[in-house]
């Protein structure tokens, strides 16, 4: 993009502000990402600026780090859907409600959301693509009617959008903490107290590239509830985990924080593999939002995978 209109591909969706003294000081990236009314991700954001879809003052920025100036006129040029290259694969789903708007699925275990390095093929975009021809269009091409993603062998209850509109109404709720999600958690050793409030920060591993970790300074405020459900055997507990926040691996990195790792966690010391279980032992399972075109309140429950409850009935009959 050059500023000139006639370089703006056919059915290109043109945005503008002009920078208030309130947003002065922001990266560019931060700034857009808060700014467009789509649901865009901000790594879709940074792509866009890298490809050179925003101006400044008439002149082209290809930063995302860059800073905003007030009174400093802005422009996108978020370019119209291309065409999905991903093929559809018959992968079986877990279908827990569909209708024109929004699917819920029981994700498994050892299955990768959204198509990534070295996931270009068998993930659960490429079977959502199998079960239904609509999907909504909002973030990418690569991914499809994923408003929220749930780790790789992390089990349970999650919302797909069909529609752009659902996309963006599921997202707002998300956003604006409105969605409820329930987790269970069978952890290492049992914690001091009941139930109680984590809150940290949580930032990526400067050592470890997929790894994140709790840090004093920097990164996003993450904040979980949990409660002791049970206590199947001496030295491990299940909790009831509640999201406040929805940082990427939050759950994981929190009972790590507090001494008590999710069983069966490779990457934040939970011991693996464990008790028969290839991945950890963390399941979504009830989510609750606002239905995107009725505005009904709708709660879902994932049953626990069969892995997952043979653990459980195996530490409940040896602690006897």
């Amino acid at each position: 993009m050059t500023g000139n209109d006639d370089d703006i591909a056919p059915g290109s969706q043109v945005l503008n502000w002009t920078v208030s003294a309130e947003d002065e000081g922001l990266r560019l990236d931060v700034f857009l990402a808060q700014n467009t009314p789509q649901a865009y991700s901000r790594t879709y954001i940074q792509n866009l600026i890298r490809e050179g879809n925003v101006t400044a003052d008439g002149e082209l920025v290809t930063v995302p780090s860059n800073l905003v100036s007030g009174g400093e006129f802005v422009e996108l040029v978020v370019p119209p859907p291309r065409e999905s290259t991903l093929e559809p694969e018959p992968i079986p789903l877990d279908v827990l409600f569909e209708d024109d708007d929004i699917l819920v699925i029981n994700k498994q275990r050892d299955l990768v959301v959204h198509p990534a390095p070295g996931h270009y093929s068998g993930t659960l975009v490429h079977g959502l693509l199998h079960h239904c021809s609509e999907l909504s269009g909002i973030n990418n091409i690569m991914r499809p009617g994923i408003v929220h993603r749930l780790d790789k062998d992390t089990t349970g209850a999650m919302v797909v959008a069909k529609t752009d509109r659902a996309h963006l109404h599921v997202s707002q709720q998300i956003k604006k903490r409105l969605m409820k999600r329930i987790y269970l958690a069978l952890t290492h050793g049992v914690p001091e107290v009941e139930s109680g409030k984590i809150e940290t920060r949580i930032a990526r591993d400067p050592d470890t590239r997929f790894k994140m970790k709790a840090v004093a300074r920097g990164g996003k405020d993450a904040v979980t509830w949990f409660r002791v459900q049970e206590v199947p055997d001496d030295g491990h507990a299940l909790l009831r985990c509640e999201l406040d926040t929805g940082r990427t691996h939050q759950i994981r990195v929190h009972l790590e924080y507090i001494g008590h790792p999710v069983v069966g966690d490779p990457m934040y010391g939970g011991e693996y593999p464990a008790y028969g279980l290839q991945g950890q032992a963390l399941h979504a399972r009830e989510l609750s939002f606002e239905h995107p075109a009725t505005g009904e309140r709708m709660t879902f429950t994932a049953p626990l995978p069969e892995d997952f409850t043979a653990v459980l009935d195996r530490m409940r009959h040896d602690s006897l």
